[in-house]
């Protein structure tokens, strides 16, 4: 064979960069709705996602104008209410609902992978839990927000009771009793209680938290654009009531100046104590998808050896140190037990040691355990006043 050429002398491989992580915004919302058939409701297709950037996109998508007016409907005017929380959602979609079948619309939903929180547009109908068809009413937003966090997509459902159950002796009892098929045993559902509100309480605080960052809690913050007569509003033991029962009363506080509404608390409608708050469910479903999308790279590529699983160790320190410097998170700590064990010289290693890393090299499976803590705001100060003379 003929030896090679010299020339081009030098020859240089370009190897493209990596690909860039994924991101995820935390503060994606979609708000699914009943809107016309006809050209009352829009150009969208029913059971559709439609991202709406401004309210002229939800006007053509969800509505219409006559003589300069917009035909309003139940979706518009929720979508509407998102667009008025400062700050706003990063993202909103609109989903038109075919008659009453919400089931089929948030089915609709599901590829759409990057929305975080989702409310049915002024609907305080419980409804019913699947048995022979699907689930109605708020039991298809719950069974929707259950399933699609199960299958690794985390969402939280915004609800709210009925804001036209008239004040009463029993109203507490009665509001608990009615929400109570509603609660969800993995935290998914946050449940506002907003008696005489004029528009769509839910969406309207599931926009208001979307723009908050993660790990800020949401009470006392502002939620605009809804309306609640005095009358109608809550009395301190109903307040307290309703919190205790892990629902959200929305309140305008004597303390704040101003008229304006805040939430009265940050909890989640759940059975589960240990994830009660909405900061903490939000902060822990984003730290989930950075070391998902940070880590899927070593997939394949990392070695289960010293140099491959301190690369792994890195990589997860590249991931939660910068949200440490932020404090979103207090602080955190990684264990890799293979990683523990390959740092011991062979000779020193025990019988158990050995298969450890023996098993983990068969199966080609490592674990890896990250404790994180977190740091959660106050939310009630207990002030000793001590009078002197």
């Amino acid at each position: 064979m003929a030896p090679t050429a010299a020339f081009p002398f030098i020859e240089v491989r370009i190897v493209p960069p990596p690909a860039p992580l994924a991101q995820r915004s935390p503060g994606v919302i979609a708000v699914v709705g009943k809107a016309p058939s006809t050209a009352d409701g829009g150009s969208a297709p029913a059971n559709t996602p439609v991202r709406i950037e401004t309210l002229d996109d939800a006007v053509t998508n969800f509505a219409r104008r006559q003589a300069g007016n917009v035909v309003r409907n139940a979706l518009y005017n929720s979508l509407e209410l998102a667009f008025l929380q400062d700050p706003r959602p990063a993202k909103v979609y609109g989903v038109k609902v075919s008659g009453d079948d919400y089931a089929a619309a948030l089915g609709g939903l599901e590829a759409a992978d990057d929305v975080t929180m989702v409310s049915l547009a002024n609907e305080s109908s419980v409804g019913n839990p699947a048995g022979a068809g699907a689930p109605t009413g708020l039991h298809a937003l719950k069974a929707h927000v259950e399933t699609m966090s199960a299958a690794g997509q985390r969402r939280i459902g915004f609800a709210m009771v009925n804001p036209a159950t008239e004040k009463g002796p029993t109203y507490v009892a009665d509001i608990i009793a009615a929400a109570n098929p509603l609660k969800s045993s993995t935290s998914r559902m946050l449940m506002i209680a907003a008696r005489g509100a004029d528009g769509d309480a839910a969406t309207a605080a599931m926009a208001a938290v979307a723009g908050l960052p993660v790990h800020h809690s949401i009470v006392l913050k502002k939620i605009r654009g809804v309306a609640m007569p005095v009358a109608k509003q809550y009395s301190p033991a109903e307040i307290k009531g309703l919190s205790e029962a892990n629902l959200t009363p929305i309140i305008d506080p004597t303390l704040i100046t101003g008229e304006s509404l805040h939430f009265a608390d940050g909890r989640l409608f759940t059975s589960d104590a240990s994830l009660l708050h909405v900061d903490l469910v939000r902060t822990l479903d984003q730290i989930e998808f950075m070391l998902r999308a940070g880590l899927i790279g070593l997939v394949g590529d990392a070695r289960i050896t010293k140099p491959g699983m301190t690369l792994l160790k890195t990589q997860v320190d590249g991931i939660l140190g910068p949200l440490k410097r932020q404090s979103v998170i207090d602080d955190y700590r990684i264990e890799i037990p293979v990683l523990d064990i390959l740092s011991i010289p062979e000779v020193a290693r025990t019988a158990t040691d050995t298969s450890i890393v023996t098993a983990a090299r068969a199966d080609r499976t490592v674990d890896l355990v990250v404790t994180v803590t977190y740091g959660p705001a106050v939310s009630r100060l207990l002030v000793t006043l001590v009078a002197k003379f």
